[in-house]
This record gives C-alpha cells, sequence and structure tokens, in this order.
C-alpha cells in the first residue's frame, strides 16, 4: 500500500512526461471500477500514458468509493490509489 501511494504521487509529479511509468501491480478492481470486468474495449488514445484521472462510484455495499488510474504504455490501467468516502445526503 505505501509503494502504490509513492508511485502515485510519483506518477502525478510527473503526469506530463511521456517516459512516465507506473511499475506497481496496482490494486484489484471491485464491483464498479472500470476494470472489474476486465480492460475497457475502448483504448484511450488522446491521454499519454502515465496519466491519471479519478473515477467515483457506490460499491455494492453503498459505500461510495473514488479510484484514481493510471494508463499504461500500452493503454490499460490499473488502479493506483481507493478511497473509501462517507456519503453525504445533506450538505453541511
Amino acid at each position: 500500500m505505501k509503494s502504490a501511494i509513492i508511485g502515485l504521487i510519483g506518477t502525478l509529479a510527473l503526469g506530463g512526461c511521456n517516459t512516465t511509468t507506473y511499475t506497481g501491480l496496482g490494486l484489484e478492481p471491485i464491483p464498479g471500477s472500470i476494470t472489474y470486468t476486465g480492460q475497457p474495449r475502448t483504448k484511450l488514445t488522446k491521454s499519454p500514458p502515465g496519466s491519471s484521472f479519478p473515477h467515483d462510484f457506490i460499491d455494492q455495499y453503498g459505500q461510495q468509493v473514488e479510484e484514481t488510474y493510471i494508463i499504461q504504455p500500452d493503454r490499460s490501467l490499473i488502479i493506483a490509489h481507493r478511497r473509501y468516502k462517507p456519503i453525504r445526503f445533506f450538505r453541511d
């Protein structure tokens, strides 16, 4: 977990460089993850390898989940970070 966080910070810091790679295995996908049923059919051709993007969803237990994905050189995705957030029904 610690190495995934360090890898994510390094990747975000060098996100604009095309030579950045993330060599971690990533996290296992859970229901609701983009990669839960395998890699997406469409390739992310406009985003450079090494760039990252977030994905928010509600898991099968009703918890709000935020995942950060990193695009690999072969255009596959890995989950670099997952955070469970409390669901807020009313704004404070």
